[in-house]
């Protein structure tokens, strides 16, 4: 069985991975998913990892990383875009709750991303609130676009990484905890297709060659 409560950032790092190969190759555990976890964390919750993903309906963590009730502090948005509810949500996951590892989770193909670069292309932002979520893609657009990236998915991989960036410049608390040790940062690529994800940025004590 998986380490049920790893306790470090690395710990908790591995058993993401080692859960995710699982899902790729079909070999899920389905852990933590029984009465008996449901009544052990009834109480108390002490996820090991706080996972701020995009709202995609194929993102769902608890399934591609092969967790179950109490693992992972899920926040989700379009486009994994972060405003003052997801910065406190992810304060509270590592400062209240001690996880000791947060992912952002990207994925190709992102409909927030094309959005974006579709109005930055023709110039016209979707109306509503949609037009607020691409406003906040935008700088990871342009931001490619300087560097020469031209394909959605390069955008992705700018957005990840920026969105790491911006976790750690905006919160206090986060890049402290990042550098005292007691917690790490790493964004994550997922590939629709095959299930995969690959490591675009890191901060904090991880497994030696995670990173860019």
């Amino acid at each position: 069985m998986p380490d049920l409560d790893p306790a470090s950032p690395a710990d908790a790092y591995v058993a993401l991975l080692e859960g995710n190969a699982r899902f790729v190759h079909g070999d899920r555990l389905h852990p933590n998913q029984d009465a008996d976890r449901r009544s052990a964390v009834a109480p108390r919750q002490h996820p090991f990892a706080v996972l701020f993903g995009c709202s995609d309906s194929r993102l769902a963590a608890e399934i591609i990383f092969d967790r179950g009730l109490g693992d992972l502090f899920v926040v989700r948005t379009a486009g994994h875009v972060a405003g003052p509810e997801v910065l406190g949500s992810i304060e509270y996951g590592v400062g209240v709750l001690k996880a000791p590892l947060v992912v952002v989770l990207g994925h190709d193909s992102c409909g927030a991303v094309t959005a974006a670069s579709e109005a930055d292309r023709d110039g016209v932002a979707p109306a509503g609130y949609i037009g607020d979520v691409v406003e906040r893609v935008m700088p990871s657009i342009l931001e490619a676009r300087a560097a020469g990236a031209t394909g959605i998915d390069e955008f992705v991989r700018t957005h990840i990484e920026r969105t790491v960036e911006g976790l750690l410049g905006r919160s206090v608390l986060l890049a402290s905890e990042v550098a005292a040790g007691r917690c790490a940062v790493v964004g994550l690529s997922y590939r629709l297709a095959d299930g995969t994800v690959g490591v675009v940025a890191s901060h904090g004590p991880l497994p030696s060659g995670v990173g860019r």
